[in-house]
């Protein structure tokens, strides 16, 4: 593992930007700019084009799915006097960095734009400032639209999947130190007289599975309790109504020119806070829940087992270190892509991240927010049962010899040979 340990540490480094490389896809997105005021102002990138379309809106969205578009943006004739009103439609959540260049890239054009109509002076540069807020609108077909937020998705995405490889990691060594425990104080050896070594393990993973689901649950109840409680008893915190313009401001009297920007701002981000509390409605949170405690459950199944079959091959906690990196390097490979993955989380690295077993319970959870093909769910969670029956089985065939061997040092050629043991 001396050798070995670099070697993974730098391909763990340097394969995720080489896949992320292979895996950026063109991503084209229609522009209906109504004035065509924005005509020709959008950069074309390495992975984003820009098509200007000569129709309206609703031709554009009939017209979607047959032009393979990404997504299209469009600009109203107010939009200048208007900034809030652009809006992207898209079949799919857009990523953060999609959205974010297209925000870019109007905030600086209408600012370039007003310093040319208007002349520079400090008056002029203290105005230029913009706020731009794209809003995202997934096109759910028949004519359906729903309103939804990239930065949401991906804060949901990121939490999810942090806190199933934190909770993989936290109940699996539970196991592993259990078996540990059990195995040098020689009690397993009173225990395995009663039951099979197989059912020993099981009776130990299930345990710490049925308390760590016992306390997601307790944290999901309290934690909607909680956030009802404080809806129902400070009403005021969830409302955001309309700002009143305010003429007196540090004791100084303004003018109508700086009142008005400044109800600009405060209307701004009114309603910015409605867009977020809007799109929270968009995300099913009984969805999020539910594949939450089936990739947690599953997953940890997956790990416990291994967890517990290194648990049984030693006899302390300090001789795992050589059998765990090989055990943990997917999953903290599954968390350093989290930044790729959101970035195309429709993409073949995303995909196939969330079918393989090792991965896909922290992948999946990262794509659910964005919005994930039923095909994809299902063909994901069968491969993950799949891939714990597989590992509960080679763990099996390690545990029940590995539990009463003590006093020598385990090696992966002495793994195999138990591996290969006839029952």
């Amino acid at each position: 593992m001396t050798i070995l340990g670099p070697i993974l540490m730098a391909a763990m480094m340097i394969v995720p930007i080489y896949i992320a490389q292979m895996s950026d896809e063109t991503k084209t997105i229609g522009v209906v700019d109504v004035n065509g005021i924005f005509y020709k102002r959008f950069p074309d990138t390495e992975n984003i084009k820009f098509q200007y379309l000569n129709t309206n809106i609703d031709s554009a969205k009939n017209n979607f799915e047959k032009n393979n578009y990404y997504a299209i943006l469009y600009l109203p004739d107010d939009f200048i006097n208007k900034p809030l009103t652009g809006t992207l439609f898209s079949d799919k959540q857009p990523s953060i960095s999609v959205k974010s260049y297209i925000e870019t890239v109007l905030k600086k054009e209408m600012e370039s734009m007003k310093l040319t109509s208007s002349g520079i002076d400090k008056d002029v540069l203290e105005s230029i400032e913009t706020n731009v807020n794209v809003t995202t609108i997934k096109l759910k077909g028949k004519g359906l639209e729903e309103k939804s937020s990239t930065e949401i998705s991906t804060v949901l995405g990121i939490f999810a999947g942090l806190l199933i490889y934190i909770f993989i990691f936290l109940f699996g060594s539970q196991v592993m130190r259990g078996v540990i425990e059990e195995k040098t104080s020689r009690i397993v050896e009173v225990i395995v007289s009663s039951v099979k070594p197989f059912q020993l393990m099981m009776g130990k993973i299930v345990g710490v599975a049925l308390v760590g689901l016992t306390q997601f649950l307790l944290w999901i109840i309290l934690t909607f309790t909680l956030v009802t409680f404080v809806k129902v008893a400070v009403p005021d915190v969830f409302s955001f109504k309309k700002s009143d313009t305010t003429l007196i401001g540090n004791s100084k009297i303004i003018t109508q020119e700086q009142a008005q920007q400044l109800t600009s701002e405060k209307q701004y981000k009114n309603q910015e806070m409605r867009d977020m509390l809007a799109s929270f409605s968009s995300i099913n949170f009984g969805v999020m829940i539910c594949s939450f405690l089936f990739y947690f459950l599953f997953g940890y199944l997956l790990y416990a087992a291994l967890f517990a079959a290194v648990g049984s091959a030693v006899d302390s906690e300090a001789d795992t270190q050589q059998f765990m990196l090989p055990l943990t390097i997917p999953l903290i490979f599954a968390i350093m892509m989290n930044s790729f993955i959101i970035n195309n989380p429709e993409g073949p690295v995303a995909f196939w991240l969330s079918i393989i077993p090792f991965t896909s319970p922290v992948v999946m959870m990262i794509r659910i927010p964005f919005g994930v093909p039923v095909f994809d769910l299902v063909l994901s969670a069968v491969l993950l049962i799949a891939g714990f029956l597989f590992c509960t089985w080679f763990a099996g065939k390690i545990y029940r010899t590995g539990i009463l061997m003590y006093g020598k040092k385990i090696s992966y050629q002495e793994l195999w040979k138990w591996l290969t043991y006839k029952s």
